[in-house]
């Protein structure tokens, strides 16, 4: 597809939200000269108000007025566009008609989802299309689910390279400073409404495979994962299972434990349940190997504080995303949690950090090591930054981008080239073989 062929080399859809405008901002001050870049949105003047503050960078980009939900306004945003970034969420609500239009007129894609029934369903609607007419079609583009996709990518690689496969391998969070965005919020409110409704969706959230592509790894072996369910996707609880049961097991996929690389305790880390399928469908289409098998915790610390903050913070996870399950709790939560559009200061955001290490046995003995770090608020900067950095890779690194299309992942879809641009922009993505 030639870039030159479009009106636009990158539209930003839902540029005025919080994440958008600082996705906007990042693509003002980062974008070569000459990137044709326009902001797309439900409101006119918002659009504008955007627009002034961005200074002379982005002085002339066009602005686009765009309803999310008809679909022949965003057919005819993905014929205009090379690349379309989107952060509209719900996905599973407002997103399935562009990313349908993308796939269908060879247009990459890509988004800040967090929903695993929307990556299924995009799957299993698009993958096919985008493979047809060369469209990359790339979820999970901000902290959700950067840097464990290319974390882990990473640590297969080192693998790899000693002619060896990986075997078991966790990511731990060692510390983080920031907030989950109120679209973040948003979305769990409509996965669970998802799940109420539909109770045949319930074996999807909880499939550790679910969105895995071809033979599975593991799965004549029945390799358990985070969720407790086996690669088949069975977790031994039948489909009838409510949506706060399938929430709870989710919550407690990482029990409070000791952490056998630094005798930490360890507990649930919030994203878990959507990076590990990420992560599991990399890995059926890069071929980690047979005996690969992927879990993710926090590090809470060591003494009697790191255990009771792993402990209270397993019982508030699983006790929250419960709690939307029901009315009178969902009211309450609904009343004191971010809303979308909602987001912290820019002094507070410049407070925030992540640091993370993956860790991956391998079939030769080995153990390999991948620390994913920057110095960002993970749920907002940070993934501005990520996000951007994708859409950039997507226009412009060409033939250094793996050959792949259809429904992808940032491993899968962009790779290297994607973890050289975070690189440039202060993020730490560096391998290790460890001693013994």
């Amino acid at each position: 597809m030639s870039a030159s062929a479009r009106e636009f080399d990158i539209v930003l859809f839902g540029a005025t939200g919080f994440v958008g405008r600082l996705t906007a901002r990042h693509l003002a001050a980062e974008a070569p000269e000459g990137v044709r870049i326009a902001l797309a949105g439900r409101s006119q003047s918002r659009l504008e108000d955007l627009a002034r503050g961005l200074g002379s960078q982005a002085a002339g980009w066009p602005l686009l007025v765009v309803d999310a939900t008809n679909p022949d306004a965003v057919t005819d945003l993905a014929r205009r566009a090379h690349v379309v970034v989107t952060t509209v969420g719900p996905y599973v609500k407002y997103g399935v008609p562009l990313a349908a239009a993308c796939a269908e007129a060879g247009t990459h894609y890509c988004d800040l989802t967090g929903e695993v029934l929307f990556v299924h369903r995009s799957i299993a609607a698009n993958h096919e299309t985008a493979k047809r007419t060369g469209a990359r079609i790339v979820h999970a583009c901000g902290f959700d689910s950067i840097p464990s996709d290319l974390g882990v990518m990473l640590t297969a690689q080192a693998a790899k390279a000693d002619a060896a496969d990986l075997g078991r391998t966790h990511l731990a969070v060692r510390s983080m400073k920031g907030g989950f965005s109120g679209g973040t919020i948003d979305s769990a409110r409509v996965q669970v409404d998802e799940l109420k409704a539909d109770p045949t969706t319930r074996r999807i959230v909880g499939d550790p495979w679910a969105l895995a592509e071809g033979p599975r790894p593991g799965r004549d072996r029945k390799v358990a994962s985070e969720s407790g369910a086996t690669a088949s996707g069975s977790s031994g609880s039948s489909g009838a299972s409510g949506p706060a049961a399938v929430l709870a097991k989710l919550a407690k996929a990482s029990p409070v434990k000791r952490d056998a690389d630094n005798g930490h305790f360890t507990g649930p880390f919030v994203m878990a349940a959507f990076n590990t399928r990420i992560v599991a469908r990399s890995a059926s289409l890069l071929g980690y190997g047979e005996g690969f098998r992927y879990v993710e915790y926090s590090d809470y610390g060591s003494g009697p504080t790191g255990a009771f903050a792993a402990g209270m913070t397993s019982v508030a996870l699983g006790a929250g995303l419960a709690g939307m399950s029901f009315g009178p709790t969902r009211s309450l939560l609904d009343r004191v949690l971010p809303k979308p559009g909602e987001g912290p200061s820019e002094q507070a955001q410049a407070a925030g950090r992540f640091r993370m290490e993956v860790t991956g046995e391998a079939t030769n003995g080995a153990r390999y090591r991948t620390t994913v770090a920057a110095p960002y608020d993970p749920g907002y900067s940070g993934t501005a930054v990520m996000l951007g950095q994708a859409a950039l890779a997507l226009l412009q690194d060409g033939d250094a981008l793996p050959d792949a299309a259809g429904v992808l992942t940032p491993a899968t879809a962009i790779g290297m080239p994607l973890v050289e641009r975070l690189c440039e922009h202060k993020f730490t993505l560096d391998t290790v073989r460890l001693p013994g």
